[in-house]
């Protein structure tokens, strides 16, 4: 069983008791700083000199810090700098004033697991990983709830590092809703794999296979598109609700049926080998690798990439679709506490 935590495991005035520099003012900065704040934590912003977000940051009631300057003042850094960018950062910018005593902090195991950064001796290093976007850890935080995280130390430097993590998700509400202990190694993996395998590539993929299969069939292309995309939200909120047991609940004895039947002779066992593949990639480190190369060289191949995808017809037949529908999607329209990362 996982070892969960709550509000009552967790002591706030350890993180009340430290300066918290946040690197990076995007989605989950923003939602840390505005959050650790409210609970009594001495927070600055660190952004490099000319960054849009500065404005912003300041229009929020932050001081700003460059990056260099903040790493100097904080006695914790929490870096939430996009992961490609996160070595360059350290090593320019951090590594130089990291002395012994501070903790240096991630909401994503990628660059020590890879080993792109590696602390000093004398340094703690924890992760605290909220399981939602920034925005839903922020209003979830403000309607007086949480979002799950998961925390992990790679580095016990103090003696008191998993008591910092905790009291670090306790600041951004993660022990209201649950907090589990991980390791770096196990957060990073799983999190590429669940990205790669299922939530973002798995997904995306079989939806245009669908909307392919049925439209070179004759099928109109609006048709597929409202059969293989659109209710697909409606069946994960059900699965986030109740989980797969749910979802077939709540649909006809017609869908359940076919649930069973065709299910597995869409993704077979040849599908389950070649997760086994990606994950072994992963592991690998062959991945993060690719990944590191490719952004290093200008990021040709991811580019080319998104383009690709970009031209997939079901982008413009969605697109067209979705201008003619009366209402507009908005964030507080998704189910309250939305899982995804």
């Amino acid at each position: 069983m996982a070892d969960i935590f709550y509000d009552a495991d967790a002591d706030l005035s350890l993180i009340q008791g430290k300066k918290v520099a946040i690197v990076g003012y995007g989605s989950q900065g923003h939602a840390h700083a505005q959050n650790l704040r409210d609970s009594g934590v001495e927070v600055v912003i660190a952004l490099k000199e000319g960054s849009k977000s500065i404005a912003k940051a300041e229009e929020d009631g932050f001081e700003v810090k460059t990056v260099a300057d903040a790493a100097e003042w904080a006695d914790l850094i929490m870096i939430l700098a996009p992961d490609q960018h996160q070595r360059t950062i350290y090593n320019n910018e951090i590594e130089p004033h990291l002395t012994a005593g501070k903790t240096l902090a991630f909401a994503h195991g990628f660059n020590i697991r890879f080993g792109y950064i590696e602390a000093p001796e004398g340094v703690d290093v924890i992760l605290v990983a909220p399981k939602a976007p920034g925005h839903t850890v922020r209003r979830e935080f403000v309607a007086g709830r949480g979002i799950p995280d998961i925390i992990a130390v790679e580095n016990d430097a103090s003696g008191h590092a998993w008591d910092v993590a905790l009291s670090y998700a306790k600041a951004i509400g993660g022990t209201r809703a649950g907090v589990i202990k991980t390791t770096f190694t196990e957060e990073t993996e799983t999190d590429l794999f669940g990205e790669q395998a299922v939530l973002c590539g798995g997904v995306s993929q079989l939806v245009q296979y669908g909307f392919e299969t049925l439209t070179e069939a004759g099928y109109q292309p609006q048709i597929a598109y409202f059969e293989v995309l659109h209710e697909l939200k409606l069946i994960v909120d059900l699965m986030w609700e109740g989980g797969i047991a749910k979802q077939r609940w709540s649909v006809s004895d017609t869908a359940e049926y076919g649930d069973y039947v065709s299910g597995p002779r869409v993704i077979d066992a040849h599908v389950k080998e070649n997760m086994q593949a990606v994950l072994a990639d992963i592991r690998s480190g062959a991945f993060a690798e690719r990944f590191i190369n490719d952004q290093d060289n200008g990021a040709v191949e991811f580019k080319e990439l998104r383009e690709k995808a970009a031209a997939h017809p079901i982008e413009a037949v969605g697109k067209d679709l979705r201008a003619l529908f009366s209402w507009k999607q908005q964030d507080s329209d998704y189910v309250e506490g939305s899982a995804a990362r």
